[in-house]
C-alpha cells in the first residue's frame, strides 16, 4: 500500500463507519416500534393488525420518544463513553493498530458529530431519573476526556507533562465539594433509612469521573476492545428488549354496565372508539368489544413501574422523577390514584 492510497482508504473507512452508525440510529427505532405492537398484542396476528390499523404513527412515535428516550439515551451514553476510552487507547497504541485498522467502535466514535453527542447528553439529562443522573458524570468525563492530554499534545502546546494537572485537580476538588454539599441531606437521610443503593449511586460516580479518562495500558487494549464491544452488544440487546416491551397504549379501567344492573371493571387499553362499540385490549390478553352506550366511566391508572420505591427527595424533587417529570409535577401536582385502579390491581 502506497502512502497516496492510505488517505483514500481512511476516507472510505470513515464513510462506511458513518453509514453503519446512522443506519443503526435511524433503523433500530423503526424496527423496535413495529416489535412493540407485536408484543403489546400478545403475539396474536389479528390483534397486531388491529393495533396497526388504529394506532396513529404520530402517537406511536410519541410513545416511543416518551418511554424509550431514557433507555436509548442510556445505551448511547454508554456507547460513547466506551468508544471514547477505546479511541484514546488505540491512538496511544497506534503501532499495533496501524495494519489491521481501528475497531468498529473507534470508527463510529470518529464520525459521530459533536452536536449528536450534546443532544444525546441533554436528552439523558432531562429524561433520566434524578437518582441515576450522577452516572452521567463519569460518562461525560470519559467522552470528553477532560483530564487527559497525550504527551504529543503537551509538547505541541509547549507544556511540560502534568503542567496543568494541579489546576485541574483543584477545579475538580471544588466541584466535588459543591456536589456532595448539594446532596448531603439526601445522602444522610438515605444512610439513616438504610437505602444503601441510593447512597452508592449518588456518592460513587463523581469519584469514578477522576479515573475513567485517558488510555489504558497498551497490553490491555485488545481486552478492552473485546469487552467493550461485548458490553455494547449487551446494552443494545437490553435496550431493544426494554423498549419493545414498554407499553404503547395508556392503561385504563373502563366501567361498564352488565345485565342485572351491576357494573364490571375492565382493566386494559382502549384501542378504538366508534358509535357502536369500544375496543379494549384487556390486560390479561384478548380484545373485548363493549357497546358504547354501556360505558359508564373510564379512569387512567398508573402501572407498577410508576409507583415510587423510595421516599427520598433532592431539594424538593423526588429521586425517582426525571427533571421533566419534576417540573411537570410543579405545574400539575399528582392526583391521588383512583380506588378503582387499586381494586382491579388487587384482583389480577
Amino acid at each position: 500500500m502506497t502512502a497516496a492510497e492510505r488517505p483514500v482508504d481512511e476516507a472510505d473507512r470513515r464513510n462506511r463507519a458513518a453509514q453503519q452508525f446512522w443506519s443503526v440510529v435511524v433503523g433500530a427505532p423503526a424496527i423496535i416500534s413495529v416489535l412493540r405492537l407485536v408484543v403489546e398484542a400478545g403475539g396474536e396476528l389479528q390483534t397486531t393488525l388491529l393495533l396497526a390499523a388504529n394506532v396513529n404513527p404520530v402517537n406511536l412515535v410519541a410513545a416511543f420518544v416518551s418511554t424509550a428516550s431514557r433507555v436509548v439515551s442510556g445505551a448511547m451514553v454508554a456507547l460513547f463513553a466506551i468508544s471514547a476510552v477505546l479511541t484514546v487507547s488505540v491512538d496511544n497504541d497506534q503501532r499495533r493498530w496501524a495494519r489491521r485498522g481501528p475497531p468498529l467502535l473507534v470508527r463510529w466514535m470518529r464520525v459521530v458529530p459533536v452536536w449528536f453527542l450534546i443532544v444525546t447528553l441533554l436528552v439523558a439529562l432531562v429524561t433520566w431519573k434524578i437518582l441515576y443522573l450522577p452516572l452521567l458524570l463519569p460518562a461525560i468525563a470519559a467522552t470528553a476526556q477532560l483530564l487527559t492530554r497525550t504527551v504529543d499534545e503537551r509538547r505541541t502546546a509547549g507544556e511540560p507533562p502534568g503542567g496543568r494537572r494541579p489546576a485541574r485537580l483543584t477545579l475538580f476538588a471544588l466541584l466535588l465539594l459543591g456536589y456532595y454539599g448539594l446532596l448531603a441531606p439526601t445522602l444522610v437521610e438515605a444512610a439513616t433509612t438504610g437505602e444503601w443503593f441510593v447512597v452508592l449511586i449518588l456518592a460513587v460516580p463523581p469519584l469514578l469521573a477522576l479515573v475513567v479518562t485517558g488510555p489504558v495500558l497498551p497490553g490491555t487494549v485488545h481486552l478492552l476492545v473485546a469487552s467493550g464491544q461485548l458490553t455494547v452488544m449487551i446494552a443494545l440487546a437490553w435496550t431493544s428488549y426494554s423498549v419493545a416491551t414498554a407499553p404503547v397504549l395508556p392503561s385504563t379501567v373502563t366501567t361498564v354496565e352488565v345485565p342485572g344492573g351491576e357494573t364490571e371493571h375492565i382493566r386494559g387499553s382502549v384501542i378504538a372508539v366508534d358509535d357502536a362499540s369500544v375496543a379494549i385490549l384487556q390486560e390479561q390478553g384478548g380484545v373485548r368489544y363493549v357497546p358504547t352506550d354501556d360505558v359508564d366511566a373510564q379512569v387512567l391508572c398508573p402501572s407498577e413501574a410508576d409507583l415510587p420505591r423510595y421516599r427520598l427527595w433532592v431539594h424538593g424533587f423526588h429521586v425517582e422523577d426525571s427533571l421533566l417529570q419534576a417540573l411537570g409535577r410543579e405545574v400539575r401536582p399528582v392526583t391521588p390514584v383512583d380506588a378503582v385502579c387499586r381494586a382491579t390491581a388487587s384482583v389480577r
